[in-house]
């Protein structure tokens, strides 16, 4: 027996993040989720699956585009004139949702209720499927500890969305153990709400197979679902299988080596090139950090938008259609000796000194309050809830930002010193 256990599609949710930028694929981030669930179908359909299974979060919240629900109808129905049953369990999302209650689904795609636990059982191939759907968003009691007992005779699936225990990076839906589940007496255990691809085995195999496409940069590398292949004796193996479309990269550059902007647009470079290796017909989507304490710190002070260009020319000469770029973010940290400035008894040490100061004299603080506040109430109120720094300034906490500004400041005016010292020995010379 073979089934696909998948979870959390999210149909149409957009795809946030790189929108405003005017080489973003505009036409593949619309499309995505919908082109994810495509690629799915088209996968149980080439590996002639017994059936499939969604844990939860096939649509997308309170929308009322019935043309979401129409194109899941579509794919279900090409499900359909193969003879592959889909089962269905409503998550968090699914019960907020217009479509969930009210539209005709294929009658291939069973639904589980969610009143109460409810099984399938499927004598021809052996199986049983228990599962509890939402009824209401905030669902957070332990839905699992009222599922059935195991089905004699049968392969026994549970199919439950949850945040399961200690998962702080999701909303705690439907909690439950580890253990609950392993005891309850399931071959295989299909979850779904946790977004990131997860697997333990013992008395049960549990999954999270993750979700069908990355929506964000939070999201970032391999998505899809899992390819579960049982033998004669009823063990369960998993494969992974990625269907995602658009891939979102979190690449995280280290500059430690680096001495200047052109080594760290370099390296940035040879990470693209890296990144394009794995699954190459994959379009991906680029968030860059370059971090390390480095010597090239200096020239990179307040520069994001000048390396973001050179990353961008990096992307142009790889192939616009394979790579986009969401943002450089600038983490490095100065190779600055600052007791070696403090000797050098000279306007540069003196700087320093100042600097020292400012930090800690509260007119300054007072002023320079004053100076942002004028710009910060310009900013519009969405991109202020983003930055948390300018709720600092607010507060009249300037230390943390004199502490982040202070060194890359130094390092700055320390590189043009250096650079402005070897020109004159140039000229001298």
């Amino acid at each position: 027996m073979k089934f696909i256990h998948a979870a959390d599609i999210h149909l149409d949710s957009p795809l946030n993040g790189l929108a405003a930028y005017p080489d973003a694929p505009a036409a593949q981030l619309r499309s995505a989720t919908r082109d994810a669930l495509t690629a799915l179908v088209d996968k149980a359909l080439e590996e002639e699956v017994d059936f499939l299974v969604i844990a939860g979060d096939l649509y997308d919240g309170t929308w009322r585009d019935y043309n979401t629900g129409i194109f899941f109808c579509k794919e279900m129905g090409r499900l359909r004139r193969a003879g592959i049953p889909a089962y269905v369990l409503f998550g968090n999302h699914d019960a907020e949702s217009e479509m969930t209650r009210k539209l005709a689904l294929p009658d291939n795609v069973k639904t589980f209720g969610a009143n109460m636990p409810q099984t399938f059982d499927v004598p021809e191939l052996g199986v049983a499927l228990h599962g509890h759907s939402f009824k209401h968003k905030e669902t957070t009691d332990n839905l699992a500890v009222h599922y059935p007992a195991p089905v004699a005779g049968r392969f026994n699936i549970g199919v439950l969305h949850t945040a399961l225990e200690g998962n702080a990076a999701h909303a705690t839906y439907a909690p439950c153990r580890i253990d609950e589940l392993h005891a309850r007496g399931y071959q295989y255990w299909a979850l779904g709400h946790v977004h990131e691809f997860a697997q333990w085995t013992g008395a049960t195999t549990i999954v999270f197979p993750g979700n069908l496409q990355g929506r964000n940069v939070r999201e970032c590398g391999r998505r899809g679902a899992v390819l579960v292949t049982v033998d004669d004796e009823g063990h369960p193996e998993v494969e992974r299988i990625f269907i995602d479309i658009l891939r979102w990269e979190h690449l995280e550059v280290d500059a430690s080596d680096c001495r200047s902007m052109a080594e760290v647009s370099l390296h940035i470079g040879r990470a693209f090139e890296t990144v394009l290796a794995t699954d190459p017909h994959v379009p991906r989507a680029v968030r860059v950090t370059v971090t390390g304490k480095t010597d090239a710190h200096g020239q990179l002070f307040g520069l994001e938008q000048q390396l973001r260009s050179q990353a961008l020319a990096h992307i142009a000469s790889l192939g616009n259609e394979r790579l986009w770029l969401e943002k450089v973010c600038l983490r490095t940290s100065p190779h600055l000796d600052t007791s070696a400035i403090h000797q050098r008894m000279d306007a540069f040490s003196d700087l320093q000194a100042i600097v020292g100061a400012a930090i800690t004299d509260p007119d300054f603080n007072q002023s320079l309050q004053t100076e942002l506040m004028s710009f910060i109430n310009k900013v519009p109120a969405e991109v202020q809830a983003h930055l948390p720094v300018l709720e600092q300034v607010r507060q009249g906490d300037l230390a943390s930002l004199m502490d982040e500004v202070a060194p890359g400041l130094l390092a700055h005016l320390a590189h043009q010193a250096n650079h402005a010292h070897q020109a004159n020995q140039g000229q001298g010379e």
